[in-house]
């Protein structure tokens, strides 16, 4: 899978793109990470590219050439242009499901914003896919692109080392509860023990208990979460019953 970056900042990567899971992705081939400086597409002699606001107001806006003739020319330089994604807090909330929506797509290109954004016919010329990564307001698009990569590659075949890694996921199509505890060595810690259960190899037994805690803990942090339909047919089915091993 390839992505596509295209930033003012492309020096914030190399840190995050160096390291873990990525890295080693990097490596085997299973994902490409290319990185474009918004700058290198301006004109003049000050490769300007913002100005300020027609109407007035605060900050400086991201003019449209640059920004438009860059995407255009890093679209061409790969066999399919790609889906282009414009990281912004007016987007779609980022959403397991989504994540798993684009994990299908071969190339992603990610536009990241600055300042107070980009001018509008950025948008209405190239027509992106708007996402933001939650409520609020983050200096740049580069740390909302980086979120997206890293939940899309867990996705991506072989990455992870075990596909049931990703299928458990919270959030994850089939799965709308939080995750069940987890624990390992040691066997006690400052008086806090790992529940018998987990050590008694009775694998039935460990089944129910995790189903249970995914349960009750989503109940209790993101009862949210049963208000779908398809949420509630799953409590209806898989909600422990009364007599289940605590």
């Amino acid at each position: 899978m390839r992505f596509d970056c295209l930033t003012l900042f492309p020096d914030m990567f190399p840190g995050y793109l160096g390291q873990s899971l990525l890295k080693k992705a990097l490596d085997r081939g299973l994902v490409e990470v290319h990185l474009h400086d918004i700058r290198q597409w301006a004109k003049g002699r000050h490769l300007q590219v913002d100005d300020r606001p027609f109407g007035g107001g605060p900050g400086m806006v991201l003019k449209v050439e640059p920004v438009v003739e860059c995407v255009e020319a890093v679209q061409r330089q790969g066999p399919a242009p790609g889906r282009v994604i414009l990281l912004t807090p007016q987007g779609r909330r980022l959403t397991q499901p989504i994540v798993e929506e684009l994990s299908a797509e071969r190339r992603l290109v990610l536009l990241c914003g600055r300042y107070e954004g980009f001018d509008q016919r950025v948008i209405d010329i190239l027509r992106p896919d708007e996402i933001s990564i939650g409520d609020y307001v983050l200096n740049g698009g580069e740390v909302a692109a980086m979120v997206l990569i890293d939940a899309v590659i867990r996705l991506v075949p072989d990455v992870l080392g075990d596909r049931s890694s990703s299928q458990e996921d919270s959030f994850s199509t089939g799965n709308r509860w939080l995750e069940f505890a987890q624990y390992t060595r040691p066997r006690e810690y400052r008086g806090l023990c790992v529940p018998e259960v987990l050590l008694s190899g009775d694998h039935e037994a460990i089944l129910r208990w995790r189903r249970e805690q995914s349960y009750s803990k989503t109940r209790q942090r993101r009862a949210d979460l049963f208000e779908s339909p398809a949420a509630g047919r799953e409590r209806q089915s898989d909600q422990p019953s009364e007599g289940s091993n605590r």
